[in-house]
Formats: C-alpha cells, structure tokens, sequence
C-alpha cells in the first residue's frame, strides 16, 4: 500500500495494569449528551429523554497519564470554555444491535475524562438550528485519564464523580445517577453505528458545568477508577 502523505500517527491513550508502555488506540469517539437529570436543568431541559448522541474526531484526545499534570492550551474563537467531567467507555468488543444484557461483555475498561466545550460557541450554534461541532470538537477536547481494565475498576451506583478546579468541589454526583446506564447507551448506540474495538464514550456529565481560564488546575476523579488532573494553558500564539 502507498500513500501519497505520510499517514498521521494513530490516537492512543494509556493503559493501566498491563505490558509497559502499552497504549489503546482510539477508533472513534461517541459523546452521550444530558446524561444526569440536574444538568439537563441546568441547560434548560427537564425529563429522560431518548439518548442523543454527537462525535468528536479521534485525535481529540488529549491523554494524561495517572499522577501527571496534562496541559491543555485555551482554544482559539472562545471566550467562554467549559468543564465537563465523565466517566469514559473503552469498546474491546465491536458489535451492532447489541443488547443491554450483552453489553459490558464488550467493554474492554474505564476511564476518567473530561468533555471540554466552547460554550459561547455551542450556543450560538443551537440557536441558528446549526451542527455545534465547532463547540465540542475542536483540537484536544477529549482530556482522557489512563484506562484501566473493567476487572480491575471497582465501580457502582454509589460510586463518586467528582471535579475541584483549583481546589474548589465545582461538580460531584454519583455515577448511579445516569439517565441512560453504560448497557442501554451501548444498546441504544450500537443501533446507529456497528461499535468497533477502540471506541470511547464519554457517557454524560453531572451539574456544575462552569467556565475556566488560563492557569486553572482541574482535577476529575471517579473513586476506584483513577484520576486526572489537567491545567489550562495561554492560548496558541
């Protein structure tokens, strides 16, 4: 095979309790949107309404391995850049049509990450009835934590979600919480697209979304699965 560019480098993101150095390469990236009950009111909605969902570009993201500080430049054409800590899925086992009772079968393990967005952006997006792309996959939008295995997370209803910036509680809940648990949102995803080894999905946030800027520390964590910690840098010259 001969390509007329040089191929980019593929995603990938740290993996815990295997080989050294090993990664997980990241096919696609699906988001679940207003996934907690007090941040759909926060944004103005109320209810469990039907899973929606919208993508960010693979090579969004931006991984940060255990006990490190990720840096995360300000983006271009915002002035309002918003946190959203998740818990993230990492898809082992591809499949279509898979059913809710078969779904944790094919998650290969769990992360903490962190759905940036360009709110100002997003808004406006919204209201001229536009895609919002522009508001939630832009370079480095995905801040991801290393993965750990399903068999190595001990994680449950009661299991905490949590975000400081600089010390501060800005959002805590709990991952039973979800509207859509992780097996309705594989079934549910899986119905639109055949799910391939290498999918992440950021699987929605709590309330307490708020803006950052430059040389905020964030820190995200899910109790028995890791964390992550991430400042915000001076926007790209």
């Amino acid at each position: 095979m001969s390509f007329v560019l040089n191929p980019p480098p593929v995603a990938a993101v740290p993996v815990a309790g295997v080989a050294p150095g090993a990664l997980f390469p990241v096919h696609r990236i699906y988001c679940v949107g207003r996934n907690y009950v007090e941040h759909a009111k926060e944004m103005g909605f109320t209810g469990r309404e039907p899973p929606f969902f919208f993508m960010k570009p693979a090579d969004a993201v931006l991984p940060v391995a255990e006990g490190q500080v990720g840096t995360m430049a300000y983006p271009s054409l915002t002035k309002d850049l918003h946190h959203e800590v998740e818990l993230v899925v990492a898809i082992g086992q591809g499949g279509r049509a898979i059913k809710a009772a078969d779904a944790l079968r094919h998650v290969w393990g769990y992360a903490v990450g962190l759905d940036m967005t360009r709110r100002d952006l997003q808004g406006e997006a919204k209201k001229q009835g536009r895609p919002w792309c522009i508001g939630k996959g832009f370079d480095a939008s995905a801040p991801i934590g290393t993965i750990r295995r399903a068999a190595d997370c001990t994680i449950g209803p009661e299991t905490a979600i949590v975000l400081d910036v600089n010390g501060a509680p800005r959002q805590k809940s709990t991952l039973g919480k979800l509207i859509w648990s992780v097996p309705e949102i594989i079934e549910h995803l899986s119905a639109a697209w055949e799910l391939q080894p290498g999918d992440l999905i950021f699987t929605g946030t709590p309330e307490g979304v708020a803006a950052v800027v430059p040389g905020d520390l964030l820190a995200a964590r899910i109790d028995g699965l890791g964390s992550l910690q991430l400042r915000i840098g001076e926007p790209t010259p």
